[in-house]
């Protein structure tokens, strides 16, 4: 899709009125008239509980009533990165206060206890190409034996495989020759579109400092994932100066790229979370009914079949109206590490989870990195096959324990 163009020819501005525009998105999906995309996503509150039974009734009738999460490691490999987001409390300069490079023993350290607690997922998880904005990092590198971080981190997921633990990455944006690199070492790669508008490139906005946030950067990576049939996460960000069409845009940017290659297996919904220490600490956090009302339209535009994620613990309070609006996943939740993207959102306790999901009708089972109906030779590279087989024999074996016993 060209960001110079709309997605599709549309007509004279109009406003459809809410009840016709449901009616056509529901019928039609991702391709309603983008007028009728942009009227769900800007209902009105009194609107928001026939948005959401739509979103969720589509959920159920191909999900059912059943919500899935991953139990991970959360890997900060390094936490370097070129670009400067106004709402990132991740990234750091070589020299700041926290600034980290995991060394081989600590990774080896945190696989094993995440193997001991269970995990079946590594993420990794690191800034933009450090080594091309500073020479610290490059010597650091060289000391470790790489030339580059990917060649560092593609060491990191096979000494994941080695711990019997599946490597997810998100290490921002790639080259189709990177993501081949890591292909074999690697059930699923990730990056967020977070947003389809330039505007947040201008000067003052959040992403003026950040290079790899150009939205013509991240679809092209995206789309060559999805020439290369790596099975994607991707996603929005919202609360971070966009506009509500805007996220729109962005959701059926990620409709068209599936509907072209079919690899995006997990769709984030994301919202920001105002910090102390970073330069948009002012701005308002996105509320409840923001969250939810994108929530259903990506799931009314993505379909009933996508998996649609919201991270549970940057909402502990509104967990039940996100499984209304249309979720069917929890994303990566850890027992041994913390969230080090928002270190202050601790992750929910499973059973605690369970519970809510319980009395909202839902059952929560444990997934893989790699989901079930990617699992398959044309997405999952041979090496990695057993491996997988393996940690799904695990999860099913348990999730049958657990049935049993009730």
């Amino acid at each position: 899709m060209s960001l110079d163009q709309d997605r599709r020819t549309v007509g004279p501005p109009s406003v459809p009125s809410f009840n016709d525009a449901l009616r056509r998105v529901v019928e039609q999906g991702a391709q309603a008239a983008l007028e009728d995309v942009y009227a769900l996503i800007r209902c009105r509150d009194d609107a928001l509980p026939d948005l959401l039974g739509a979103a969720g009734g589509l959920r159920d009738r191909h999900k059912g009533r059943h919500v899935t999460y991953s139990r991970k490691v959360f890997l900060p490999i390094t936490n370097l990165c070129r670009d400067r987001c106004g709402y990132c409390t991740f990234r750091k300069d070589p020299g700041d206060p926290g600034a980290w490079t995991m060394r081989r023993d600590e990774i080896l350290d945190w696989l094993a206890h995440a193997r001991a607690q269970g995990c079946k997922e590594a993420l990794m998880c690191l800034g933009d190409t450090p080594e091309t904005a500073f020479p610290t990092y490059r010597a650091t590198l060289a000391e470790l034996g790489h030339e580059s971080t990917i060649g560092y981190v593609r060491e990191a997921c096979e000494m994941a495989l080695a711990a019997d633990l599946l490597p997810h990455t998100n290490a921002g944006v790639l080259s189709r020759e990177e993501m081949e690199r890591l292909r074999p070492v690697n059930v699923s790669l990730g990056l967020m579109l977070e947003s389809l508008s330039p505007r947040l490139r201008a000067r003052g906005m959040p992403h003026h400092h950040a290079p790899d946030k150009e939205p013509a950067r991240r679809l092209a990576m995206i789309a060559e994932a999805g020439r290369l049939r790596i099975p994607f996460t991707t996603g929005v960000l919202i609360g971070i100066g966009e506009t509500p069409e805007e996220r729109a845009d962005a959701l059926l940017a990620i409709a068209d790229l599936h509907a072209r290659y079919g690899h995006v297996q997990e769709v984030i919904v994301q919202n920001f979370r105002a910090k102390d220490d970073i330069p948009m600490a002012s701005v308002p956090d996105p509320n409840a009914g923001d969250l939810a009302r994108t929530i259903a339209v990506a799931r009314l535009v993505l379909g009933g079949e996508m998996n649609v994620q919201a991270p549970p613990n940057l909402n502990p309070d509104d967990l039940r109206v996100l499984l209304r609006a249309g979720v069917n996943d929890w994303g990566g939740i850890s027992p041994v590490t913390r969230d080090y993207v928002n270190p202050e959102a601790a992750w929910p306790q499973i059973p605690a989870l369970a519970d809510t999901c319980r009395a909202e009708g839902f059952t929560l089972s444990e997934r893989l990195a790699i989901y079930p109906e990617y699992a398959r030779p044309d997405f999952l590279d041979p090496g990695l096959s057993a491996s997988v087989e393996r940690l799904g024999g695990l999860i099913a074996r348990k999730d049958t324990h657990v049935a049993a016993a009730h």
